[in-house]
């Protein structure tokens, strides 16, 4: 009997309230609830309300899951698992959570994510016991547990925004946390937070930017790292920038190059990479000029496209002569230098002609700017650049606008648009001559130095007429054509100049060469002045 007496009393000893087993006593009120919080191990925060309706009513409580939250963001709660023991239903929508119950006691389940967060070092649980009922609270009374003792706790009643304190927020000394508020009127809240120890559980509070216009601006985690990635690619892009024009500024020396290839009669002129003598100067300096007009003029007369005619008279003049027509050997930059000079059926035409028909090196330009991009030696971006970068800060503009009125993170588009705009500011500073170019460069310094170093009197005799005429136009190119004419001119046998003569049949004196040639620079430019190369 007494063993018998003993077990029972150790049973009801051992026997726990029903609110510290995670599970609400049933209210005692109509229109009143009874609610056990419990944090997870996980952050998850366990709700079981007990709720008691009236009979013959109903009453309908809408939790918003988006709330609002300062620096322009939303707070994102979610709500799973949700189970019903009772007369009653619930809705869960992405930004609601309603639950309707019909008269009688009704038991809510339901799992809370979102309701831990971090702050100086503690996690901070904040959820509303009660808020959105569309009927009176005559009582409300929770317990909160969790895996460690808290370290305070607040709670807060009445209307939205309201710092009313609750009836009663108290630690037991178990552990156990509670609360408790009566008359609370229809639409009023109850609110609680509760501070726990730092790393209790991880925090899984979720902040979003509010859909708003200024929250449409708000920097996120993703646009914090697309405005890394944006940095990241500038700094490298100034680098490439920086290596780019140091290799622009400062080709190198000029690398050497043989003025003629093959032996005795086959011998030949060539030039570095067939650079031809008007894409001389685009290649030197970026820009044409009357000078390569000039020298693609004299190219035509030495591969026998042209003959120059020396007429007499008080003031020597010079004619050009049609004398094959052009094909498919010459390039289109030629071709336009060519119908330039003979247009349609024209046979010949006198310098003083072109001038006056005021040809000049604007009706070549892009034929010459053409050929040197198409042979790989400079680059078009540089041009295209500014447009595309204008045309990329409109589209950014299109992309912040349309962020901004649906998804947010309308900071990816002012990110576009800060990419267009030094796109189209860097492409001023951005050579455009590529490492081919560059190449050729040092390849052409190499030419004019060979031209410099040439001495007329050790080239063999049956080579001096080729190397005079075919590396003419590059000495007129380089600025080089008195110095080279001059010292075959010293000769005492000096090579005849095949593509020009007097209109009689006589023969020209090689001296005569740098007139014609300081006379076509100034028929196209009103200046004998030829481009002195900087090394």
């Amino acid at each position: 009997m007494k063993i018998c007496l003993l077990v029972g009393l150790l049973l009801v000893l051992g026997a726990a309230p029903a609110g510290a087993q995670g599970e609400p006593q049933l209210p005692s009120l109509p229109n009143s609830a009874e609610i056990s919080l419990k944090v997870e191990r996980d952050g998850a925060l366990s709700v079981v309300e007990a709720v008691s309706v009236p009979s013959e009513a109903t009453m309908t409580r809408r939790i918003p899951l988006r709330t609002a939250a300062p620096n322009n963001c939303d707070r994102i709660i979610g709500v799973r698992d949700v189970v019903i023991e009772g007369a009653g239903n619930a809705e869960l929508t992405d930004d609601e959570f309603t639950v309707k119950l019909k008269g009688g006691t009704s038991i809510v389940r339901y799992t809370v994510d979102g309701a831990v967060s971090e702050a100086d070092g503690l996690n901070r649980v904040s959820w509303q016991l009660a808020g959105g009922w569309d009927s009176r609270l005559e009582l409300v009374r929770a317990s909160f547990a969790a895996p460690s003792v808290p370290n305070a706790v607040t709670c807060h009643a009445g209307p939205e925004g309201s710092r009313a304190r609750c009836g009663t927020a108290q630690i037991a000394h178990s552990g156990l946390t509670r609360f408790s508020q009566q008359n609370l009127a229809a639409g009023q809240r109850m609110e609680i937070s509760v501070e726990l120890p730092g790393g209790t559980v991880p925090a899984n509070a979720r902040l979003e930017p509010s859909r708003t216009l200024a929250g449409a601006f708000v920097l996120t985690a993703p646009v914090g790292w697309a405005w890394f990635g944006f940095a990241f690619a500038l700094v490298a892009a100034a680098v490439v920038l920086i290596l780019l024009r140091r290799r622009d500024e400062h080709p190198g020396d000029a690398l050497p190059v043989r003025l003629l290839t093959g032996k005795d009669e086959h011998a030949a002129f060539a030039s570095p990479d067939g650079v031809l003598p008007g894409q001389v100067g685009t290649v030197l300096t970026g820009r044409a000029d009357a000078v390569d007009l000039a020298a693609t003029v004299v190219d035509l007369a030495v591969r026998n496209y042209l003959w120059v005619s020396e007429e007499p008279g008080e003031l020597t003049g010079w004619r050009l002569v049609r004398r094959n027509p052009p094909d498919d050997q010459l390039t289109a930059c030629e071709r336009a230098v060519f119908d330039a000079l003979l247009p349609g059926e024209l046979e010949s035409v006198l310098l003083s002609e072109i001038q006056s028909a005021r040809i000049g090196i604007e009706t070549v330009r892009d034929a010459l700017d053409d050929s040197v991009v198409e042979r790989r030696w400079y680059s078009r971006l540089p041009g295209r650049l500014p447009r595309a970068g204008l045309r990329i800060c409109f589209y950014g503009l299109f992309l912040t606008v349309l962020l901004a009125l649906t998804v947010g993170y309308a900071q990816l588009g002012l990110i576009v648009i800060a990419a267009g705009a030094v796109l189209a500011v860097a492409a001023r500073w951005l050579p455009v001559r590529t490492g081919a170019g560059v190449v050729l460069h040092r390849r052409l310094l190499g030419v004019r130095d060979a031209l410099l170093a040439t001495k007329p009197a050790a080239v063999p005799k049956l080579e001096r007429e080729v190397l005079l005429s075919r590396a003419l136009p590059y000495a007129l190119a380089l600025g080089e054509q008195e110095t080279w004419v001059a010292g075959f001119a010293e000769l005492k046998g000096p090579p005849k100049i095949y593509w020009y003569g007097k209109e009689d049949g006589g023969e020209v004196p090689i001296e005569r060469v740098s007139d014609f040639t300081a006379a076509l620079v100034g028929t196209f430019a009103a200046t004998r002045q030829g481009r002195r190369l900087e090394a």
